[in-house]
């Protein structure tokens, strides 16, 4: 099913393609996949396409509409597309913001993923299948991951969700998939509540980020130190400190306006990093109930704790 256009890295400067209009009552769900180079978007739309979507790689941005006419005109036998965009040029790049602006003018709804990693796990990737990063021309595997990261940042800004890959093997990146496009009904916003802990550095990936640093540690209390925020004592301890209850309270209450915001603005997924210092207890307990408080209201939501065990 999935289609390779070996001359995607080069598209002509001419005029560009004139398309027909799409005929609303038939218009396909638009996934776009991109990212950084080896952060994973060959396993992104290889799970998209065991889910039953029509998976184009490497489609030059400026046939990105012809697609979606092509699809609204099959008769329902493509209704859902996502198609593959890496950006290794500025012209590819203002064929790409020239294909969404004319989707946009023709009421395609179009959702972008992104795929994220930090420098030293891409370097390591490249480094393990011995390949050159595509942008990297005569200078370092790091010289083409600054061109590409420069290139990409206004596409990850408009990105509907983002997800970093640093940290995640195959299996888990195609949980964070399965988790975001399963399903026949899509749900209104789909919510990840990530604890983590702030020594181990911020989450790229965070939408919204809280520290829970301003309530007492457990790790300084003997009897608790070896257990997680999943301990039922733990998270009692923490509960019981002055202003966690308050604070979970009011956070939730402004998730509800901010959550109202995303849904007007289109925006169906959001990650909420809730930080401590070793992402071990507060922020794992308070994680919990924030994400028990979002599911109680609606929102799907996932939990994962990311830096949990690596003490």
């Amino acid at each position: 099913m999935t289609e390779h256009d070996e001359g995607g890295e080069q598209v002509s400067a001419g005029t560009p393609l004139e398309t027909p209009a799409v005929p609303d009552a038939a218009i396909p769900e638009l996934v776009i996949i991109s990212g950084m180079s080896g952060a994973g978007r060959s396993t992104a739309a290889k799970c998209l396409e065991d889910l039953g979507w029509f998976v184009v790689d490497n489609l030059p941005p400026a046939l990105i509409p012809t697609m979606v006419e092509l699809g609204a005109r099959s008769q329902g036998n493509v209704a859902r597309i996502a198609v593959v965009v890496d950006v290794r040029g500025r012209r590819f790049f203002d064929n790409l913001r020239e294909s969404l602006a004319e989707l946009e003018s023709k009421n395609v709804t179009r959702r972008i993923v992104f795929l994220e990693s930090s420098d030293e796990a891409l370097v390591r990737r490249f480094e393990s299948v011995r390949r050159p990063h595509p942008l990297q021309g005569d200078g370092r595997i790091v010289d083409g991951i600054a061109a590409e990261r420069d290139l990409l940042r206004e596409l990850r800004g408009d990105a509907d969700l983002v997800i970093d890959t640093s940290s995640l093997n195959v299996h888990e990146l195609r949980a964070k998939m399965d988790a975001s496009f399963a399903g026949e009904e899509e749900p209104e916003l789909r919510a990840t509540v990530m604890s983590f802990g702030f020594k181990y550095g911020l989450p790229v990936d965070a939408d919204l980020v809280v520290d829970m640093r301003f309530l007492p540690n457990p790790h300084w209390v003997p009897e608790l130190r070896q257990y997680t925020g999943l301990n039922e004592e733990v998270a009692a301890y923490v509960f019981n400190q002055p202003g966690a209850k308050e604070f979970l309270d009011r956070y939730a209450e402004m998730l509800q306006l901010i959550a109202a915001g995303y849904r007007r603005e289109g925006k169906r997924y959001v990650t909420i990093a809730v930080g401590c210092t070793g992402g071990k207890h507060r922020s794992v307990a308070m994680s919990e109930k924030l994400a028990a408080r979002l599911a109680s209201e609606g929102v799907e939501t996932v939990i994962v704790h990311r830096d949990m065990g690596r003490e």
